[in-house]
């Protein structure tokens, strides 16, 4: 009998950490759906910006911060819903502030591989799409844990 309530609790437990992995893996989904918007924000207007003569590293960072703010919007109603605080409160206040921060973590990552890449003559382009995938994790990590902790 003791055998079978270790077999359940076991099972219990696994099942609960199986909920939970399927839980992580549909905010990870909602997350990447949500940089593909900002993304196509972000890089929309880089494109647009290096085609009218703006220097590499300032297309990147006008069309980063751009992306900030569809990130934020979509990040904080959908994808991390459950962990954003009640608008207008002290700690939703803190959550942009750390928001804005993780963006500017993601924000100089971008600008460092990109001008590096420009300043070595690598394709814009092509360093911007390194850029996106570094940043890309980085600030996953740093709003799931930090941000939205929830």
């Amino acid at each position: 009998m003791a055998g079978g309530l270790a077999t359940r609790r076991r099972w219990g437990a696994m099942g609960a950490m199986a909920a939970r992995a399927r839980r992580m893996n549909w905010r990870w989904m909602r997350y990447v759906m949500a940089s593909v918007a900002a993304l196509a924000t972000d890089v929309g207007l880089f494109l647009a910006l290096l085609a009218s003569g703006m220097t590499a590293i300032g297309a990147s960072a006008t069309g980063y911060c751009t992306g900030i703010i569809v990130h934020w919007l979509i990040s904080s109603r959908i994808v991390f819903a459950d962990g954003a605080a009640e608008k207008g409160s002290g700690e939703r206040t803190r959550q942009k502030a750390l928001f804005v921060g993780s963006a500017l973590v993601g924000l100089i990552i971008t600008m460092a591989i990109v001008g590096g890449g420009d300043a070595i003559s690598i394709d814009p382009r092509l360093a911007k799409l390194v850029a996106i995938i570094v940043a890309f994790q980085t600030t996953y990590m740093l709003r799931r844990h930090i941000v939205f902790r929830a």
